[in-house]
Formats: C-alpha cells, structure tokens, sequence
C-alpha cells in the first residue's frame, strides 16, 4: 500500500475530495491517506494556509492529491499553488484535454496534451512600485528550466506515441526571453527527428484552438501562456471540470484539478468532481497503477455516454453524490 497525502481545500475542495476518495476505496485503490484542511478556512481558524504538520506529511510521502485552495485576497499572501509548485520544484505542469463525446461542445477530437512550465516567468511575482503610476513586473526565463520542460514534452510525444510538439512564445516581440525558450526547443527538437515540431505564437495559437484545434498535439510553453492556453483547451472540451492536471518534479508529485474553489456553489451537492478523478487517475499511473486507473476512466466514461446522470456544468441535473453512486455502480 502506498501511504498519499490529501489537501481537502475550500469551497467545493472538501466535498469533491470526499467523493474522490470513495471512488479510489470502491475502485481497490492500493492506497492509504493522510488527510488536512488547507487554505482560507484553516488560516481562519489556527492562523496557517497550511499546517506544518501538511508539509511534514508531503515531505514524506512525496504524493499529493490535492483539491482547490482559496487564497485569502489582499492579506499578502501569495497564491498557495505557485508556494507549492515553488517550494517543491514541481516543474512540469501537464495538462490533458481530450474529447468526451458524451459533453456537448462545438468541438470535436479534441486530444492535447499542454506541457507549462511552472516555475519562473512572470510568476516569480517580482515587481517594483517605479513611481506613483508605474510598475515593473519581472519576466525570469532560463535555460535550465525550459530544458527542462521541453525535454520532458518530447519525451513524453515518443513514450506515448504522439506525433507533434507545438512550441508557444511571443519571441516576435519578447526577443531575448522567450527567445531564449524558442532556441531551446529548436535544439531539443533536433534530437526527436520522428517528431513533428513547429511553433507559433500565443496569440495565434488562441485563435488556431478555436478554429481547428484538432492540428494540435502536444504544446509546450512558459507559464504565463500555459495557464491561459490550458484554461482555453478546457473550455473546447466541456469547461474546468472536465480538466485535470499532474505537477512532477525530480522528487515529489502534486495531483490537482485546474478549476478553482468555487465557493457560489460549495455545500450544493452539484460540483463535479470529474477534473480530480481523472487527476486521481494520472497519480494512479504514475505510481504504476494502470489497471485501477483504467477501471475508473472506463466506469467514468460509462456513466457519461449513459447520459442520465450529469452534473449541472455539463448539462445535467444530477448530485455529486449521484454521480458519484453512478461511478462506483460500473466497477
């Protein structure tokens, strides 16, 4: 039995956690769990976004399911996702997006995979107050990290047998930064000759998604635009809730949903807990529990191709706990 650490969250964090943990039992998940409240609620209370005792718990067990976080707004506190993705070296943010024929989009065989790297950009959060009416926020991008990130999309085209790396920039106008970036998957590329790659630029990358995302695969890119550009893909697929996420680094593995907290309809019943399954699901392979992860995408898929049983944001009228229910019913 491997021994994972959970962050409950906020919001609807607590109660699609909760169903995702009966799923994972119901499904002989070889599992077992420490579990914590993090976020606003716990600051409230004992004063902490998350408990020593929480880290120590990651620390050690180097697996992390977590579900969405509320960072408290104007009190100074910096976006828990970026702290954790910071503190751990939690590198490589990928995010899947696939076609579901059972939700109703526009689009259809949607299939791609967006590899962001996570760690610096405009997201190390440096900034100067210059004068009274000016600001300067730093863009950090280095050649180790995107090395990192672009080796990692590669290798991750040939393992799954994928056949195209998109990279995304703006080194049209950022010359040196994300020109750097650009430099370094062109030398990447050169060691995938089997591999399609090309680039193109954000903002035509959003447009080209809308119009024909099918020509995509895999798309690497700084952390600015993977956040954005992933947010987009989810919407092409049914929305947030249908978007899960893995964050890898060399020691320790974080396994969250992209949405947020939700907190309009938190205590519903109706969230869906979609996006930390299939989260659920890439921990459970990369712990190299294929088959339990394959039970719990086929019970998944089941239940929506059944079409009776869909939670509000994908046009349904069902519960979390029926949905839920509906799952378990298929193993």
């Amino acid at each position: 039995m491997k021994t994972i650490t959970v962050f409950k969250g906020d919001g609807i964090g607590p109660e699609i956690t909760d169903a995702v943990l009966e799923i994972l039992k119901a499904a002989k998940a070889p599992l077992d769990y420490e579990i914590f409240r993090v976020g606003e609620a716990e600051y409230e209370e004992n004063g902490a976004l998350i408990p020593e005792k929480a880290f120590a718990s990651f620390e050690r067990n180097k697996i992390l399911l977590k579900s969405p976080i509320t960072t408290p707004v104007g009190k100074g506190f910096r976006s828990l996702n970026v702290t954790l993705r910071e503190k751990y070296d939690l590198y490589a943010n990928i995010r899947p997006a696939k076609s579901n024929a059972a939700v109703v989009t526009p689009f259809k065989d949607v299939d791609i995979v967006t590899f962001r790297e996570n760690t610096e950009d405009l997201y190390v959060g440096v900034e100067e107050q210059i004068d009274a009416g000016t600001v300067h926020a730093t863009k950090i991008i280095t050649r180790r990290a995107s090395t990192r990130i672009i080796a990692d999309a590669f290798a991750y085209a040939r393992a799954q047998g994928r056949k195209k790396v998109t990279c995304v920039h703006k080194a049209n106008i950022l010359k040196k930064s994300d020109g750097l970036f650009l430099s370094v998957f062109r030398e990447i590329a050169e060691n995938y000759p089997d591999i399609e790659a090309d680039d193109k630029i954000v903002d035509n990358v959003c447009m080209q998604l809308v119009m024909r995302p099918q020509q995509f695969d895999i798309m690497v890119m700084p952390n600015l635009y993977g956040d954005i550009v992933s947010d987009l893909t989810s919407g092409l697929i049914g929305g947030l809730g249908l978007l899960p996420s893995s964050n890898l680094g060399k020691d320790y593995a974080m396994f969250e949903a992209v949405h947020g907290s939700a907190p309009d309809i938190a205590g519903k019943n109706i969230a869906n807990p979609t996006a930390l399954l299939w989260s659920a699901c890439m921990m459970l392979e990369h712990l190299g529990e294929l088959d339990v992860a394959a039970k719990i995408r086929r019970a998944v898929d089941q239940v929506l191709a059944e079409g009776s049983c869909k939670t509000p944001d994908i046009g349904g009228k069902a519960t979390t706990a029926e949905y839920c229910s509906q799952i378990i019913g298929r193993f």
